[in-house]
């Protein structure tokens, strides 16, 4: 096992800012697509270690460079965004505004800013150029799309390599990568479908179409999909997240509503299941007589996130120089969804040079006092108004683990 960079001596100074933008960051938690203030937190920070800070990107999307000399082009990714949760977990910093940081997005932030600050404090170690992102509306699947078409990779470069890492219920400071073979999250969709009924009293149903009726209908049917259209070796989750239809309990409403969440494995599998959610709707509604055609519309979509293997083992032998073997572990495959993998996709060449290489580990969060007192299933996992990471130990090694991937991929002074 070969010594962590030299540069990775110098992260301390870079710890207190850091912690002072999460604590911030976690009091005032924003919902996506509304995260002015915490993208102008994060551009401030950017700027103040001597970042040139590109603001507005694709929403409130803030990209952070810093240009050393001739070398690779290095993206580190981070979250704005939170969940609309009531906060539960007693912690003097908790939120109090109806919405919550409970994926760790405070955390990717606050690590990114360090990473950035002890980048920036460490120039004389290294070659290239830096590019520290905080985008937009990831809980959404909106987000990096949404920044890469409004010209990230045209505005600051395209990257040599796209680099993330995310909270999980791991002991804090452990890290685990994704094996070479199975996706570390799945491909997604997210849909939201109007069914049309025709109104009326509760009193003449038989005058009425009801949509209540036809959603239960298409709720029971969906589940099919699943369990009878989709092979055992395929993996697929369907969930109907949202039911709204109705005002009085004495009145038929016109319409019914439904939210509609899709995840799987492959691609492929993402488009069978989303064929046979259209044709489980459009046979449900035609059977209940609704007087107009359903309405289906795809908020959001992701394919699979695949790392690239060869830096991958790269970063991930980085990692086991700074954090021994005993603390790099391999992540199973997941049915977790992220809008990462589209930093690679985005950057695919039409001339077909190979795309952009990405990288992403999960980080551990949970504090060994928690951990040797809890089980593993009792530990609050992410998105649960519980979620909190032991921000003492989590935080220092988040810092130094974004830090020790990207001066992998820059070029090192000798």
């Amino acid at each position: 096992m070969t010594a962590a960079h030299p540069a990775l001596t110098h992260s301390a100074p870079a710890v207190r800012p850091a912690l002072t933008l999460y604590l911030d960051v976690h009091r005032t938690p924003e919902l996506s697509g509304e995260e002015s203030r915490t993208a102008a937190l994060f551009a401030d920070r950017l700027t103040a270690v001597g970042f040139e800070a590109v603001r507005g990107l694709g929403g409130h999307g803030v990209a952070g460079i810093l240009r050393n000399g001739d070398g690779p082009r290095v993206y580190l990714r981070a979250e704005l965004d939170a969940l609309p949760l009531t906060e539960r977990t007693g912690l003097p910093y908790a939120s109090g505004n109806g919405a919550m940081h409970a994926c760790g997005h405070d955390l990717h932030l606050a690590a990114a800013a360090g990473a950035a600050d002890l980048l920036a404090r460490t120039t004389a170690h290294w070659r290239g150029t830096l590019v520290v992102v905080g985008q937009p509306a990831e809980e959404t699947l909106t987000g990096a799309r949404a920044m890469l078409a409004d010209g990230l990779y045209e505005r600051c470069g395209r990257p040599d390599a796209v680099l993330a890492q995310h909270a999980a219920p791991l002991p804090a400071g452990m890290i685990a990568h994704g094996g070479p073979y199975a996706p570390m999250a799945a491909a997604s969709a997210a849909l939201n479908v109007v069914l049309h009924g025709r109104g009326g009293h509760a009193a003449t149903p038989h005058l009425t179409v009801d949509p209540v009726v036809t959603a239960a209908a298409v709720i029971t049917r969906l589940q099919t999909i699943t369990s009878r259209e989709t092979a055992p070796s395929e993996q697929l989750t369907l969930t109907v997240g949202t039911v709204r239809a109705g005002t009085a309990v004495n009145v038929v409403p016109d319409t019914a509503e439904l939210g509609i969440g899709l995840r799987a494995s492959t691609e492929g599998t993402l488009d069978r299941a989303l064929a046979a959610v259209d044709r489980v709707v459009r046979a449900e509604c035609a059977a209940s007589a609704c007087p107009r055609d359903p309405e289906l519309t795809t908020l959001s979509r992701s394919p699979e996130l695949r790392v690239d293997p060869q830096v991958t083992e790269a970063i991930r032998a980085a990692h086991t120089s700074l954090f021994g073997p005993e603390r790099v572990a391999t992540w199973p495959a997941s049915m977790a969804a992220e809008d990462f993998p589209l930093y690679g996709d985005a950057g695919l060449d039409v001339h077909g040079e190979p795309g952009i290489p990405l990288v992403y580990w999960m980080l551990g969060t949970t504090g060994p006092k928690q951990w040797a007192a809890t089980p593993p299933a009792g530990i609050p996992p992410n998105h649960s108004p519980h979620f909190a990471p032991d921000i003492r130990t989590s935080l220092p090694a988040a810092i130094t683990a974004l830090s020790a991937a990207a001066l992998d991929r820059l070029d090192a002074v000798p």
